[in-house]
């Protein structure tokens, strides 16, 4: 819906379906024919842990690798897809993995997962009120706890800490970093925490775009996207 697939196809990258988990493993869609430059979206339980969808991603990209063999891989994550990329590629996830660009991704966390967590807290009264009259909305953010405590801004002991101190592939890295209003960001997300060169491995090996946008897709990442792959 946001736009992304429809421009990454005019720029000549041929849709090549969904990879979803399984029971055995991933089960990739039918393999293309004839189409040099393929993509494929991975399905992640987006409330599970980052740890966990990253293992998920890492079979994906296994399977990847054993359809196309040496092919050049590119992989695009958004939002906190962007950090489970990453986390995918340090936990061996990297095999022909040329490239990392992340779109808005929270890599030093941001406290609106703090926030977000905060207001599900359902001690007392008042939390029964919330579970209550909270809505589907409420409901969805409540059984995100599990990704949202390794969202929540790096500090050590946590999650992200750990993450942003292991050694990263030698691969080329991109953040595109939301830029309004006035470089600070987007509503969710920080810009300081979108740009890779602020992660201590990472530093100088990162080159940022900024864009004015919001948290979400557009069309325009897919152009961006398209010519960076180019």
């Amino acid at each position: 819906f946001s736009g992304v697939n429809a421009a990454l196809f005019a720029n000549g990258w041929v849709p090549g379906g969904v990879i979803v988990p399984g029971p055995g493993g991933p089960l990739l869609p039918p393999p293309i024919a004839n189409a040099q430059r393929k993509t494929y979206a991975v399905e992640l339980p987006s409330t599970a842990p980052l740890m966990a969808q990253a293992d998920i991603l890492v079979a994906a990209l296994n399977q990847v690798n054993a359809r196309h063999g040496k092919e050049p891989v590119t992989l695009i994550g958004h939002s906190a897809g962007g950090v489970v990329s990453r986390m995918a590629l340090v936990r061996g996830g990297g095999r022909g993995v040329v490239r990392l660009i992340t779109i808005a991704s929270p890599h030093l966390g941001t406290e609106r997962a703090l926030e977000a967590l905060d207001a599900t807290h359902e001690g007392g009264p008042i939390g029964i009120v919330k579970n209550v009259f909270g809505g589907r909305d409420y409901r969805v953010v409540k059984d995100s706890w599990p990704v949202l405590l390794d969202l929540s801004p790096a500090v050590p002991g946590n999650v992200l800490y750990w993450l942003n101190a292991q050694p990263h592939p030698q691969i080329k890295y991109f953040s595109i970093v939301r830029a309004a209003p006035f470089g600070l960001g987007d509503l969710l997300v920080p810009g300081f925490s979108q740009d890779m060169n602020n992660v201590p491995q990472l530093a100088g090996r990162n080159t940022t775009y900024a864009v004015p946008a919001g948290h979400a897709l557009t069309p325009a990442d897919g152009g961006m996207v398209a010519n960076l792959m180019r």
